[in-house]
């Protein structure tokens, strides 16, 4: 199913080039922002050499192979559990079929400590008081479940999405999961869903300015920031701000270029993003990006090699990160923790 969602993405990327070509011709550069009722005016576009607000420095990742996964994986879903572990779920495995492994994942340690009720991909997991849950995915159609799972790798029914959804992204801001963007195995979604343990059914919260799949987000000071992903065919420049309170999502910045299948986690205030590629299946970047409070963006360093559709997620101090794809096709097993560097 995700080979053929893959050849039918590159087949309506070739069908739509011409069109493409014309809308950059008539738009003013970049990825274009559609106005709605729950949008802001864009904030001016940030360049590469924005300084974060707590050194005045831009801030910088060293990224060291600390272990290895039970088994190659890509688009799984992770989750924090402890002060220093996490949980590895679902994914892609390495013959590109969909995996229902449930991975601790402590230091270079990782072992397989459960499974899920049925093999699944592109699904987000956010933790809350210590559980990790898990939200929609899919393999031959889209989920719309919510599913608990213990550190311990036992899973439970925790409630529903509106609609089935896989390629969603989500984080936790006190207490509450947003899950944005999607796609429901017929089309793309625009939503960003709140949802909190024991509200059965999760809600629409505010609504993105154009369908969204596979962003990077986080929580940055209690507001979610949304970077890049896929909106149609294309991948996306734009950097969004989610603001819980008022519902509103205002345009910050936009990325040195467009990018998709990023991960993101936020570490002392920044957060990183990390590899992705552009909307071409081979075109994976090593590259880490930086984005402050303000919405500068600086490149914080490299990954070991060119990656896209890897797990990421902060535990104990730094970022754990897991997983992914490369540009021959390869899918990774390999663990790595990022951590700050001293100026």
């Amino acid at each position: 199913e995700r080979r053929v969602r893959r050849r039918r993405g590159a087949l309506a990327a070739l069908v739509l080039s011409i069109v493409a070509i014309a809308l950059v011709a008539v738009a003013s550069g970049g990825s274009g922002t559609s106005h709605h009722a729950g949008a802001t005016r864009p904030a001016r576009a940030a360049g590469l050499s924005g300084k974060t607000a707590a050194t005045g420095s831009p801030a910088k990742l060293a990224v060291l192979r600390s272990g290895r996964l039970p088994a190659p994986v890509q688009d799984a879903a992770a989750a924090a559990i402890g002060p220093a572990g996490a949980l590895l779920i679902g994914g892609l495995g390495s013959s590109d079929t969909s995996v229902a492994d449930i991975v601790s994942v402590n230091g270079s340690q990782a072992t397989r400590v459960g499974s899920l009720p049925s093999a699944l991909h592109d699904a987000s997991a956010s933790a809350i008081g210590g559980q990790a849950y898990l939200f929609g995915g899919g393999d031959l159609t889209s989920y719309a479940g919510i599913q608990r799972i213990s550190s311990s790798g036992v899973t439970q029914s925790a409630g529903r999405l509106p609609t089935p959804a896989s390629d969603v992204v989500a984080a936790t801001i006190a207490g509450t999961v947003y899950i944005v963007g999607g796609y429901t195995g017929q089309e793309p979604l625009r939503t960003i869903l709140a949802w909190r343990p024991g509200a059965g059914a999760a809600h629409v919260a505010g609504m993105l300015p154009k369908p969204l799949r596979y962003a990077a987000v986080g929580d940055q000071g209690g507001q979610l920031l949304i970077a890049g992903g896929t909106s149609g065919v294309l991948a996306s420049r734009d950097v969004y701000r989610f603001d819980p309170r008022s519902g509103q999502v205002s345009t910050i910045a936009h990325l040195p270029q467009p990018l998709t299948h990023a991960a993101a986690a936020v570490l002392n205030g920044t957060m990183f993003v990390f590899g992705g590629r552009r909307a071409a299946l081979n075109s994976q970047t090593q590259r880490i990006l930086a984005i402050s409070p303000s919405g500068a963006i600086s490149i914080a360093g490299v990954l070991p090699q060119a990656l896209s559709d890897l797990a990421a997620v902060a535990v104990g101090g730094h970022i754990l990160l897991a997983g992914g794809r490369d540009s021959g096709e390869h899918v990774h097993d390999a663990i790595l923790t990022a951590s700050l560097r001293s100026s």
